[in-house]
């Protein structure tokens, strides 16, 4: 693996995710995770720049070589599934980067205060807050990418870089806003 890009919350901006995927392609990523809420706004927020459920789908679906895994969101519905060429339905997914496993999930069901068994130096991702988080805890690796279309507490849009060094989340201007190195 080279590089991953993490995206999550991207609540139908077209804008949002296509200002993510130049991001990804800028930091030399050639593999994409998604943590959830892909094209529906919700109902507790505004409608995001940019906001083109049917476009970001057609953008995700001729992506799709590129995603190594998907999870579903509290926002994401079996409808949204029919728009989408690739599964989006599991509420968690695990993937193996050399000796750490990943846990990947959105965040509404496990999340930072909830966490599974997992081992030392293992790497916990999840979105649904919209906060970049990149921290160690209690030996395990915890990250939140933020959103790419809802940010909060002041945060720019932005999304997640993993590769063999650490984990950074970037805004998509390019700015760096949290990283952790692997130890």
């Amino acid at each position: 693996m080279n590089k991953l890009a993490v995206i999550s919350d991207i609540h139908g901006s077209l804008t949002g995710l296509n200002r993510a995927l130049e991001r990804a392609e800028l930091e030399g990523a050639d593999r994409i995770l998604l943590l959830g809420d892909y094209l529906y706004h919700g109902p507790r927020n505004p409608l995001p720049d940019g906001y083109d459920p049917q476009g970001a789908a057609a953008v995700l679906n001729g992506r799709k070589a590129q995603i190594a895994l998907a999870v579903r969101g509290n926002c994401d519905a079996e409808v949204d599934q029919m728009l989408i060429d690739f599964p989006i339905m599991g509420e968690y997914a695990i993937a193996l980067q050399e000796d750490r496993r990943i846990f990947a999930t959105h965040g509404h069901h496990r999340h930072m205060d909830d966490l599974p068994e997992l081992l030392s130096g293992d790497i916990f991702m999840q979105g649904h807050t919209h906060v970049p988080v990149a921290e160690r805890r209690n030996g395990l690796y915890l990250f939140n990418p933020g959103s790419v279309s809802l940010p909060k507490e002041g945060y720019p849009p932005s999304l997640g870089i993993l590769d063999r060094e650490g984990l950074v989340v970037r805004g998509l201007d390019g700015a760096e806003i949290k990283r952790i190195g692997f130890a």
